[in-house]
């Protein structure tokens, strides 16, 4: 891995020689030494036990995902040799874990099956038969097999509707001032968490989201005879709506422009049409067979996208630093609207 002798030494002294003691109701055991892990909330932690499972899909054909201890593993299997090729990468996952000792905890172990003509084929891990799910929390966002996200919008929306009943129980103070900052920090986070991926596909989660914001910005001082629009405007808020447009449009500039463009060569086509009143990265719309996948951001945005004026998606800053400016973007938003 090009890891040199002195940082290979130095990771050894840190990790050996480690003694540890164990309180128990007031008892205190002896000195024992720890022959395995690393310190817990240490920086090297996480670094040396993805170095550890790097090699943990260098013999998988089909997709599979790591997210420091999470692995997720995807096919598609409209026959069988397609699930028996996810079959077998079943199985060299577990005889990786079998080498190298760090098995995995089967019971936590799930499939589900996505789309409407799936064959539902069963899997196994080992000698464990994985369990059908109809939905499952991944890395904070709950997933459907319908992958309607209408389960995750109502989680969010009662997460947040918790925080702001606790807000409006323990602050006395009604202050915008106030508010507006509690708001920001400990409501909205629930409802843009990673709102790329499960951003609503109805009309009444789109509602459901909103009916937060419009809940928080009424318990502001001055503000209860005031229309939403106004409300927003005087605190210097936009919708949830056009949050995340913006965030979409942030999103896409970094698979196109930014950071991601590998995996948005993957996603993502140019058109090779030329047209000077575009912004010179247009794009073309995929095409789709079910109504689903309008609403992913490969599909969805991408008009948005060809919209965008030339300055903003040609410059070499990252989009948000050019879309930051309220006035912008209200001026943006309210010509393609």
């Amino acid at each position: 891995m090009g890891i040199n002798m002195k940082i290979e030494r130095w990771i050894r002294n840190w990790l050996t020689g480690r003694l540890q003691q164990v309180l128990l109701k007031g008892a205190l055991s002896g000195w024992r030494e720890v022959i395995s892990g690393v310190p817990q909330g240490s920086v090297l932690g996480p670094i040396l036990f993805n170095l550890f499972i790097t090699d943990l899909s260098t013999k998988c054909g089909s997709v599979l995902i790591k997210f420091a201890d999470d692995t997720k593993l995807g096919g598609i299997a409209n026959l069988e040799k397609d699930r028996e090729i996810i079959q077998e990468d079943l199985d060299d996952l577990v005889n990786w874990s079998n080498s190298n000792r760090m098995k995995f905890n089967s019971e936590k172990c799930k499939v589900m099956h996505l789309g409407i003509n799936n064959k539902n084929f069963s899997y196994k891990l080992g000698t464990h038969q994985l369990e059908v799910m109809e939905e499952e929390k991944a890395l904070g966002v709950l997933v459907d097999h319908r992958m309607t996200m209408s389960r995750q919008c109502d989680m969010a929306v009662k997460k947040a509707n918790a925080v702001l009943g606790c807000i409006r129980r323990g602050i006395s103070s009604r202050d915008k001032e106030v508010l507006v900052l509690l708001y920001k920090a400990l409501v909205r986070p629930h409802l843009k968490y990673c709102v790329q991926f499960w951003s609503p596909m109805f009309k009444k989660d789109e509602f459901r989201l909103e009916q937060v914001q419009r809940r928080a910005t009424r318990m502001i001082r001055g503000m209860e005879s005031l229309s939403y629009e106004r409300r927003l405007k005087e605190l210097g808020l936009f919708s949830l709506t056009k949050r995340r447009l913006r965030g979409d449009m942030i999103a896409l500039y970094k698979y196109i422009r930014g950071i991601n463009t590998r995996e948005g060569e993957e996603l993502f086509k140019l058109s090779t049409s030329v047209d000077t009143r575009t912004n010179g990265y247009k794009l073309v719309i995929g095409k789709f067979r079910l109504e689903i996948r309008r609403r992913f951001l490969t599909i969805r945005r991408v008009k948005f996208w060809n919209r965008l004026p030339r300055e903003a998606v040609g410059t070499k800053d990252h989009l948000a630093l050019r879309l930051n400016s309220i006035n912008l973007w209200r001026r943006w938003y309210d010509g393609i609207t």
